[in-house]
């Protein structure tokens, strides 16, 4: 699909989602991102989609398709939240509402999708998750299970449609350089960075280089996979 595809990313109006969108568009990709509030990127289709309602993500794909003129055959499912907390102070909603975001608004985008790729016998799905989800984080059990159960999800779609034409990834992001890392305590900052092989934060350029290779037609044969962008941090996980 290089340089010929019609995609969708998920939260694609700030930090990863958006390097991925640039990405995929300078790639030579139609490009569309979804986004909750204010006002689309600059030089990108925006469609506004919460991924927790069915509903709207119908209504976010329909959108995306007339503007950029077919189906959507590439995915990327990058929208998520977190709400930490330490295990005995989390409460049913702190964890629900994570699980229904980032696990649940990727299966419903996921679904929404397959029709499309179905009849066309062709798509790339691509769930962005975090080293967390192998490697686990005091104070992140809810984001931790909602990151690991995408590859759960990756897989299944995998074996259920990879037949098809369509490929399930996930992408496994470590600490890269955002609004969040940067505001981050200087000695929690040092500590990271000491259990980091490479050294540094990645950029988010480079997990949108793993993304766009995902998408292309060169990616065809890599279905269920876990590819982390971490500088080693989350090795033999």
């Amino acid at each position: 699909m290089s340089g010929s595809g019609r995609a969708l990313v998920t939260g694609g109006n700030r930090g990863i989602g958006l390097a991925i969108a640039k990405e995929l568009q300078a790639a030579g990709h139609q490009v569309a991102v979804t986004y909750r509030s204010g006002e689309p990127p600059q030089g990108l289709v925006g469609v506004t989609c919460e991924v927790t309602d069915t509903a709207s993500v119908d209504q976010a794909f329909a959108d995306a398709e007339t503007k950029l003129g077919g189906p959507i055959d590439i995915l990327v499912a990058n929208a998520g939240i977190t709400r930490d907390q330490l295990l005995m102070r989390t409460s049913d909603e702190e964890f629900e509402s994570v699980i229904d975001t980032n696990l649940g608004g990727a299966f419903r985008c996921a679904r929404r999708a397959s029709k499309g790729m179905i009849r066309s016998r062709r798509g790339r799905i691509i769930l962005i998750s975090s080293v967390v989800g192998l490697y686990g984080s005091p104070g992140q059990a809810n984001y931790a299970a909602s990151k690991s159960g995408l590859i759960g999800l990756a897989r299944s779609i995998s074996r259920e449609l990879g037949g098809r034409g369509i490929t399930a990834n996930v992408v496994a992001p470590g600490f890269i350089e955002t609004d969040m890392t940067e505001a981050l305590p200087p000695d929690r900052k040092d500590a990271y960075l000491g259990a980091i092989p490479a050294g540094r934060f990645g950029q988010t350029q480079e997990v949108a280089s793993v993304v766009r290779f995902l998408a292309s037609d060169e990616a065809a044969y890599v279905t269920g996979a876990v590819i982390p962008v971490d500088g080693g941090l989350g090795m033999g996980h």
